[in-house]
């Protein structure tokens, strides 16, 4: 609100800046209590939970901008079980023959999930990765149902994670410098942060022991 009334009154402020010294002013708005979500009766959620490394990967959207005001929009891609992050593919748009592109990727380097989650967005349901899921034989899609976030919970910690200590604290001047920084603070995600839900090993440590089980 702040960085979006000085740019109106003609100020030229870069909207992280406004937000960092917003912080230290003490002046940001408490993070809202998060509140239990019933999960649905049918128990769809828990019989597609991951049992193992890539048996469900998660996809969502998050979105930034360049210090000019553009926008960004970044593909997060993760592995349920071991929280392995997969891609984080930044671009100024991504449409489903992009989404199809980056899994095609994944899938010559990893085998290729049961289920892939994600909301109920355009570019995860357009025709073009059902083609794709059709075409793999091996991986069906475990779309939420519309406005229940919580049933991709894997995915919205990783964003809240991302957007707090990446997203929240850099500064782009271009999709690229994005990419290769979003690629840098992956790789640190993935093999230098121990995670509670993992008993104190990485992302990447969970993704080989598992491999090997």
């Amino acid at each position: 609100m702040a960085y979006r009334l000085l740019r109106r009154e003609g100020w030229t402020v870069n909207h992280k800046r406004v937000q960092r010294l917003w912080r230290e002013e003490g002046l940001q708005r408490p993070t809202p209590r998060k509140q239990k979500r019933a999960r649905p009766a049918d128990g769809s959620v828990r019989r597609r939970r991951a049992e193992h490394p890539h048996q469900v990967w998660a996809m969502d959207f998050q979105f930034d901008a360049t210090a000019d005001g553009r926008r960004l929009k970044f593909l997060n891609v993760i592995d349920e079980h071991s929280r392995f992050c997969l891609a984080i593919r930044v671009g100024r748009r991504c449409k489903a023959k992009d989404v199809v592109a980056v899994l095609e990727e994944l899938t010559s380097l990893y085998p290729a999930p049961a289920f892939i989650r994600s909301d109920n967005g355009p570019e995860f349901i357009a025709q073009a990765l059902r083609d794709w899921c059709e075409a793999s034989t091996t991986t069906s899609t475990a779309y939420i149902k519309p406005g229940s976030p919580w049933e991709n919970g894997f995915a919205e910690s990783f964003n809240g994670r991302f957007r707090d200590e990446f997203l929240n604290t850099e500064l782009f001047t271009t999709a690229p410098e994005a990419q290769i920084l979003a690629d840098r603070w992956r790789w640190e995600y993935n093999s230098l942060r121990p995670h509670s839900a993992l008993q104190g090993l990485t992302p990447l440590e969970a993704a080989q022991q598992g491999a090997a089980a």
